[in-house]
């Protein structure tokens, strides 16, 4: 039996629809270089959305690669449960020494949506451990299209109904502003302020959405609001982080720090699973106490710390200094946004939307069930291209450290594949002459 055959016969894929998925012949991936993706058959295909937004170095890159190679002659894994190992804690430290001023701790856990969780969890406890009026902080405030991952605390902040709706019996409520909207969130702390634990953002652009942009400024606005308001602002990087917005984080583009910062993704170049939770030293500090207090932040996973994982993000910090990744990225995003300029004059495209190297593509005037984006990423996987859509959105992220020619090639193939599934769909919708 083929290795597509045993797929469908025992795997259930994330965010698939299982009987469409079974209706299609699988990519399998067997092998990758760079940039590159290579299957079974050794047919190459470039990687235009990062293996899921998390490879920034390519894959295979021979320092990560020596990295976690070098960890496995150590250990390849302990608990950071009563025990500390170096991995763990140099990249605690490589991590503070980049994060935005005054976030001084890092929680470790195993994805992005765990990091959320934590976050959620941190600041809720915090609040409690404060006792009196804080103890009514117990809400928080979200944006709406947010998307913080698939745990139910992260599902709770969370804005997006066909990811979220059928959980609402399990989640908690808060309140929901329109993302970018600043006169909202200010009505909404000034009437609830006293009831809210901390505020969630995805700073500047909101993925799941679709690329969603927010306004200059807003997040400047929010972190202001919060201020005033004596409520924590938890930014949610896990998308954004690690050079994705053409800085490191993206909270530096309007040179604001969050009280808790969460990091996922692109954390270990997209080697290993690993997630962190950065907080401030006021957070911190809320949690420390006598044993008999039960101050003690009560959350933990089983590869939490990871050293394998810890190694790798390590060196991928190392790579972002020794190959100048955020200053070689800057002309491949403006080269990306000349090179989407033609797709946004095709009549199928109705808006192009792009921060750093966060790019959607949205199409428009199509019935759901044609599943036009899915269409697109079926006829680039044909001209060797992986792209993945969020609906009829077409997301562009590939690793920060493309080349030039293939970041070429990416969009090129890209806008033939929008003009292919466009006139397909065309011949498909025209009635037959009589």
């Amino acid at each position: 039996m083929s290795l597509a055959a045993d797929d469908r016969r025992y795997l259930w894929h994330p965010f698939t629809q299982q009987r469409g998925w079974e209706a299609e012949e699988p990519l399998v991936v067997a092998e990758a270089d760079g940039c590159w993706l290579i299957d079974e058959d050794g047919r190459r295909y470039i990687d235009g959305v990062s293996s899921l937004w998390c490879t920034v170095h390519g894959h295979r890159h021979p320092i990560l690669d020596l990295a976690v190679k070098d960890q496995l002659d150590r250990v390849a894994h302990t608990t950071l449960l009563g025990l500390t190992h170096a991995p763990a804690v140099d990249l605690a430290r490589e991590l503070i020494a980049i994060a935005p001023d005054g976030l001084t701790r890092v929680f470790y856990s195993d994805s992005g949506s765990a990091a959320v969780e934590i976050a959620l969890k941190m600041a809720f406890q915090y609040w409690q451990q404060q006792g009196g009026p804080n103890a009514r902080r117990t809400r928080f405030v979200s944006l709406e299209n947010a998307y913080h991952g698939d745990t139910l605390g992260s599902v709770s902040v969370g804005g997006i109904d066909v990811f979220h709706s059928a959980y609402r019996p399990l989640l908690f409520d808060g309140w929901r502003v329109p993302a970018g909207d600043a006169a909202a969130m200010e009505r909404v702390l000034a009437e609830h302020g006293e009831e809210v634990a901390a505020v969630i953002v995805e700073p500047l652009v909101q993925g799941a959405a679709g690329m969603a942009m927010q306004p200059p400024g807003y997040l400047r606005s929010v972190r202001e609001l919060c201020n005033h308001n004596d409520v924590l602002l938890i930014c949610d990087e896990v998308a954004t982080g690690f050079g994705r917005t053409g800085r490191m984080f993206a909270c530096e583009h309007e040179g604001i720090s969050p009280d808790l910062m969460c990091l996922g993704k692109g954390i270990t170049a997209g080697y290993l699973p690993l997630a962190a939770t950065l907080t401030c030293e006021r957070v911190y500090e809320g949690f420390l106490g006598e044993h008999e207090e039960l101050r003690t932040f009560f959350h933990g996973h089983t590869y939490t710390g990871n050293p394998l994982a810890c190694a790798a993000g390590l060196a991928s910090l190392q790579l972002f200094e020794q190959e100048r990744t955020l200053e070689q990225l800057q002309p491949k995003v403006r080269m990306l946004a000349n090179l989407l300029k033609p797709i946004g004059e095709l009549p199928a495209v109705a808006d192009v939307r792009q921060r750093g190297f966060m790019c959607g593509i949205e199409l428009a005037g199509f019935p759901a069930e044609a599943r036009i984006g899915h269409q697109v990423t079926l006829e680039a996987r044909a001209r060797g291209v992986v792209v993945r859509p969020l609906g009829d959105v077409v997301v562009l992220m590939p690793p920060l450290a493309i080349p030039e020619r293939e970041l070429r090639t990416l969009v090129e193939v890209v806008r033939d594949s929008i003009e292919a599934a466009v006139s397909a769909h065309a011949a498909a919708s025209t009635p037959l002459a009589a």
